[in-house]
């Protein structure tokens, strides 16, 4: 049995990293003809251009690992096959269930290197991307036209308030400019407004303002509540329970954060009664996808059992293409789906690998029983 894991370990391993060279290859020319674009515009280099290319790749790693998976299982399988190997195994003793548990040995290999490029390469080379991509065109992380809307609760002397902090650009998670704080009690009228051309977040959570501009309205029980004062600042110290890392995730692409901090940034817009649906269901994709590297596998098994008749090696790769694509597309389709109908998270994520799943187990039993 060691041999037989030996040869299909070997065999699936180098067809897996040749097919994942290949579309790595193609994202990257795709990538740097897209900034190519850009190159010349405030001083934007290629060389530049190539970093910020470069970096990016360990996130496409992420995304490809599955459909590699799928694609050099079934040439691997299926050059077995064409070459009577399998039969040969087969007449051996190698039946349904140990060629499933040999499958399965280096699908969770596969899966262990999916977990660590997503949860730790290709997060950190995605956050120095976008950092340095606003460092190279001049212009900082670029955000939404409206900005970036952060909201805090918090308790003070005078009393329950929130807050409402928007950012027109950041560069990096801790350096932002244009900043307004809306500061409203517990009634929802809105206290006082902090407008400040840039800040820096310390790691103590005190954001460090610079030309702060404050307009303070009166309490309404005042005598003169008609009253708005204003006053300028060059510096202002402003205490917040945000911390780095939850702003950082507020501003950055979710594809810059971790599952725990994906996690912490939904238990920060729990708490303060923000919409999260989307944030869940990528948090339960993020958790669930290095399991797709078991349900290829299993896609991949019944070609083996395919006669030489049924198509040569290079049919069935395009079968296989075309069955990894499909699963891209019904897993996107599910994700907007549940967004839309606000669908149970972890159902969403799950339901396009369990139905694939079904599926090729049918399909191998079929084959097994049939043929």
């Amino acid at each position: 049995m060691r041999t037989v894991r030996r040869l299909f370990h070997a065999d699936i391993l180098s067809a897996v990293f040749f097919v994942g060279a290949a579309f790595i290859a193609l994202f990257f020319f795709i990538d740097l003809v897209d900034e190519i674009g850009d190159v010349g515009k405030q001083g934007y280099t290629l060389l530049e251009a190539v970093v910020y290319t470069i970096l990016r790749v360990p996130g496409h790693v992420y995304e490809l690992i599955p459909i590699a998976v799928l694609i050099g299982t079934i040439f691997a399988l299926a050059r077995l096959a064409q070459t009577s190997q399998y039969t040969i195994l087969r007449t051996s003793g190698l039946g349904p269930a140990r060629a499933l548990g040999v499958l399965a040995g280096i699908a969770l290999l596969f899966a262990l290197a999916t977990f660590v490029v997503g949860d730790y390469l290709a997060p950190a080379t995605e956050r120095v991307a976008t950092q340095l991509r606003g460092v190279f065109t001049g212009g900082g992380l670029r955000l939404q036209r409206s900005g970036a809307w952060i909201k805090e609760r918090a308790t003070t002397p005078q009393g329950p308030r929130n807050y409402s902090i928007n950012v027109a650009s950041a560069e990096g998670g801790n350096a932002l400019r244009k900043v307004r704080i809306f500061e409203f009690d517990g009634d929802g009228r809105l206290r006082s407004r902090i407008a400040a051309t840039d800040a820096t977040i310390g790691d103590d959570g005190v954001w460090h303002l610079r030309g702060v501009t404050v307009s303070r309205w009166p309490d309404p029980a005042s005598a003169d509540p008609a009253t708005v004062r204003d006053e300028k600042l060059p510096a202002l110290d402003w205490r917040s329970t945000l911390s780095p890392s939850v702003v950082a995730a507020a501003l950055l692409p979710i594809s810059t954060m971790s599952t725990l901090e994906l996690y912490r940034y939904i238990d920060h817009l729990s708490d303060n009664e923000q919409a999260s649906q989307g944030q869940k269901i990528q948090f339960w994709k993020r958790a669930l996808y290095p399991f797709a590297c078991f349900v290829m596998v299993a896609l991949a098994l019944p070609f083996a059992y395919l006669s030489t008749r049924s198509g040569g090696v290079s049919l069935k790769v395009f079968v296989g293409i075309m069955i990894g694509a499909s699963f891209v597309l019904l897993d996107a389709a599910f994700g907007h789906l549940g967004l839309l109908g606000s669908w149970t998270p972890w159902l969403v994520a799950a339901a396009p690998g369990a139905l694939y799943l079904v599926l090729s187990l049918a399909a191998f039993s079929w084959l097994v029983r049939h043929r």
